[in-house]
């Protein structure tokens, strides 16, 4: 007992010798977003993709409302004041941020695709009331399968790990997150859009922009998942405290990136759509004339045919 007792006093120490560099980037990165979070342009189409599009911004809008309290946390220099169950809502607030965030924008990229590659599939399947209900269905699914989240005690070192001995758990729910919630959504967005270069190779701004959402995603999301892994494995393997450190920090710096997701969303989607709709209008009209032009031969053969056996 007095041997665990000891390593569990270490490892704390571990993890708190270095809390200034934390609050300080947790402080700037939030002050950084807050203000800007509420600056979206929402479309007012009713077409499934702004449905997907108006999830999204709800999914970032109700994340900033729990940045001030972040912000009060940090500049009192780790002590939460409120009361504990504002920190379980905070906590979950995030996660349920970052996967819905990554399953709409998952949802969006199959929706381009099925545009561009399938115009005639999308008009059927692609409707705004089917497309609520799949948005319902992923609010659903990540609000349940966060809720351990939120039933974990925060109070009075909120954001922060109160009982090392529980982290095995924690790298197990990391795991089941990272398979669900990055690796599945990230091969689909990959597929996606590499058959969407295929129909938008003649139109250069598209392709530059679909680029530029993959990269996003990678940079938003990768190194997070990644480094909260490996840090997961320092602490509960029980690793140098150095390198805990280090990956400590590095998972302070990714976590920035994917919240700084919530301000590259409306700046690649919002403000961008029209680019991207006209270029997909086109694709569409395309295909769609190229299809008819071949089903021309086929209908005047049948024509034929029919005027025949009536003589």
């Amino acid at each position: 007992v007095g041997n665990n007792a000891s390593a569990t006093v270490e490892l704390l120490a571990c993890f708190h010798d270095d809390d200034a560099f934390k609050y300080r980037a947790y402080t700037f990165t939030y002050l950084l977003l807050f203000p800007v979070a509420f600056l979206y342009t929402l479309p007012h189409r009713n077409s499934a993709s702004c449905v997907v599009m108006m999830n999204l911004a709800l999914s970032d809008g109700s994340f900033s409302l729990t940045l001030p309290l972040r912000l009060a946390y940090y500049f009192k220099g780790g002590v939460w004041t409120f009361p504990d169950w504002l920190c379980r809502l905070c906590v979950y607030g995030f996660y349920v941020n970052l996967y819905t965030s990554i399953l709409f924008l998952t949802l969006l990229s199959m929706l381009r695709w099925l545009a561009v590659a399938q115009p005639l599939k999308h008009r059927t399947l692609a409707t705004p009331t089917r497309t609520v209900l799949v948005c319902l269905g992923v609010w659903l699914f990540v609000g349940m399968s966060s809720v351990s989240v939120f039933l974990r005690a925060g109070s009075p070192r909120c954001f922060e790990p109160s009982n090392p001995s529980s982290w095995e758990r924690v790298l197990i729910l990391n795991y089941v997150g990272l398979a669900l919630g990055f690796l599945i959504p990230f091969l689909t967005i990959i597929i996606c859009y590499s058959r969407l270069i295929r129909h938008l190779t003649q139109r250069r701004r598209s392709v530059h922009l679909v680029t530029m959402v993959t990269v996003t995603f990678l940079l938003c999301f990768l190194p997070y998942h990644v480094i909260r892994s490996l840090h997961l494995h320092a602490v509960c393997s029980r690793w140098n405290c150095d390198v805990t450190v280090a990956l400590q920090r590095a998972a302070v710096v990714t976590l920035c990136l994917a919240a700084s997701n919530s301000v590259v969303n409306p700046l690649l989607y919002y403000y961008s759509t029209r680019t991207f709709r006209d270029s997909m209008r086109d694709a569409q009209s395309s295909l769609l004339s190229s299809r008819a032009g071949s089903s021309r031969p086929t209908q005047a053969l049948m024509r034929r045919r029919r005027n025949t056996t009536s003589f």
